[in-house]
């Protein structure tokens, strides 16, 4: 099956993704970290209202295989957590990019997404292309 990797997200190299409404910026993992995870146990995300800080830890993501630290693609504070998927954290392998995402940011600089890759270029780096 092949993995998809939404035309509208922006890319970082540590499999987090950034979607951003104007200063709103939603943050997530790829279908790619997720599929290399495999099972998803455990999920730990930050509070609202708690500072996100571009390439800084936000939180981690556990698996049956390994516990990874999720990466923040912005810096700014958070304004929404994905609660349902902290009770249920292997939702996120049916819907990364839409019900999976996990933080909402208000950042302070919306142009610090610029600096990720597009869709082409992160899915060149994780199939090796």
């Amino acid at each position: 099956m092949a993995l998809e990797y939404p035309d509208d997200l922006k890319y970082m190299d540590s499999h987090e993704y950034v979607r951003l409404d104007g200063e709103i910026a939603t943050v997530g993992i790829t279908a790619f970290a997720i599929d290399q995870l495999g099972d998803i146990v455990f999920l730990e995300l930050p509070e609202v209202g708690d500072a996100v800080a571009k390439g800084e830890s936000f939180g981690t993501v556990e698996s049956v295989k390994a516990v990874e630290d999720l990466k923040s693609p912005i810096t700014g504070t958070v304004v929404e957590r994905n609660d349902p998927l902290l009770d249920a954290p292997e939702n996120l392998v049916e819907d990364p990019y839409g019900a999976g995402w996990l933080l909402k940011v208000k950042t302070d600089d919306p142009g610090e997404a610029n600096d990720a890759m597009s869709a082409t270029e992160y899915r060149a780096q994780v199939e090796g292309e």
